[in-house]
């Protein structure tokens, strides 16, 4: 089985050497990058399977990197940058990051973040692609939604973990603690608003309405139910 790639991107030689010889230690592939425009064009030949992005690049604004890469890329993102104000971490969440880890940071740290993203919420023996419900097709190999008539909606890496969380437990109620333990990241405010983020963006991908959603339904002080039919496969 072919290992993991991680694709670190920061201006730091010694922040890129100590990722990459602690991911290697560890069993995954590395590909190191001190520039943004570097990074993308690697990216544009081969898409990693996780992105670590620092916010201070010396050519890019690392922010609309993160924001562009959830839209386009598939692979999870996680941010790890010196910005330690709970307004930076929801920002980053917000546009798309999977996770947002803080510098200074405990290397062993960064490899349990990894092994959580790359983990699969999915239920034993169903789909990893495809699953229909309502009308709708998600594919999750391409990050689309098609519609009953073939109009296509793309969903990033992070909206698509809570989609298929909802898909592998139809009409039952997903706590805030069970999407954090199922998602990985910090439990807390960033945590909770990005989520409440995604799940807004999902729902307007559906269709539905804000007031009155048909299939993610919000119960209140509990967490979420999905009320779609769900055929995997």
């Amino acid at each position: 089985m072919t290992q993991p790639l991680v694709a670190i991107l920061d201006d730091e030689p010694q922040i890129r050497a100590l990722l990459s010889d602690t991911l290697t230690e560890a069993g995954f592939r590395t590909a190191t990058y001190g520039r943004a425009a570097d990074f993308e064009a690697a990216l544009a030949r081969s898409t990693p399977d996780v992105c670590l992005v620092d916010l201070g690049l010396p050519d890019r604004d690392g922010l609309a990197l993160v924001h562009r890469l959830a839209l386009e890329s598939g692979a999870a993102i996680i941010i790890i940058s010196g910005r330690a104000q709970v307004q930076d971490r929801v920002t980053g969440l917000e546009l798309g990051a999977d996770d947002y880890i803080i510098k200074p940071f405990d290397p062993a740290e960064v490899v349990a973040r990894i092994r959580a993203r790359l983990r699969s919420p999915k239920a034993p023996g169903q789909s990893l692609d495809t699953a229909r419900f309502n009308g709708w097709t998600a594919h999750f190999d391409r990050y689309l939604l098609v519609d009953a008539s073939g109009r296509e909606t793309s969903f990033s890496h992070a909206e698509g973990e809570v989609l298929r969380l909802f898909l592998d437990a139809p009409k039952r109620l997903i706590s805030r603690q069970q999407m954090q333990e199922s998602l990985g990241g910090a439990a807390g405010e960033s945590f909770d608003r990005a989520m409440d983020v995604r799940i807004s963006r999902l729902r307007t991908k559906l269709g539905e309405d804000p007031k009155n959603p048909r299939l993610i339904k919000t119960i209140y002080g509990a967490g979420y139910i999905f009320l779609g039919d769900v055929v995997w496969g």
